[in-house]
């Protein structure tokens, strides 16, 4: 993809999110994504407390990640802080699985127990609104690849965002979710 064409998607993208949030969606919490078994999974339930929402693929390789995300729930899980993985297709479908399999796949393969939801598109233009809330919050820094990782304040905003190559025990990581468990 042309980088004129990837800015004008950026562009509707963030547009697009735009419009949600002057319909009343200006925080992460207001959105929900659906559990890998179809039931809604709100992020209203973790209004109040840190998340931090990566897209995920079990086939990428960069699935590694995962071990280093449990790591985080592991470590910070009872400071407040949430770890969601979002599945997704969006490149280069690594991510073959559906519904619970995905978790299974996760959980046998790399450990996690932390929350994961079922398989969401995460690049524009068919993200899930959630993501098009982000890009339009961070217009450069939306996923371009597996393992993208954005982490939510406690106030439901955008406090940072992680590209891919950016390991999740990375200090710039580790500093982002510290600041934001200390915040009140």
């Amino acid at each position: 993809m042309t980088l004129l064409r990837r800015e004008a998607l950026i562009l509707i993208g963030a547009g697009l999110a735009g419009s949600a949030r002057a319909a009343g969606a200006a925080r992460a919490t207001d959105f929900a994504f659906e559990t890998p078994e179809g039931g809604p999974m709100p992020l209203s339930a973790y209004a109040g407390k840190p998340i931090l929402v990566v897209n995920t693929a079990t086939a990428c390789g960069y699935a590694g990640q995962l071990a280093g995300l449990q790591t985080l729930w592991t470590r910070f899980g009872d400071r407040g802080l949430t770890v969601l993985g979002v599945p997704s297709p969006d490149f280069g479908n690594q991510e073959p699985l559906d519904g619970p399999a995905i978790a299974e796949a996760a959980r046998k393969n790399h450990g996690v127990t932390f929350p994961l939801t079922a398989k969401t598109h995460v690049k524009m233009p068919a993200a899930h609104p959630f993501y098009r809330w982000a890009a339009s919050e961070r217009p450069a820094e939306t996923p371009r690849w597996n393992f993208h990782k954005y982490l939510i304040a406690r106030d439901g905003t955008l406090a940072a965002a992680f590209a891919t190559q950016v390991e999740p025990t990375d200090p710039r990581v580790i500093s982002g979710i510290a600041a934001t468990l200390d915040q009140t």
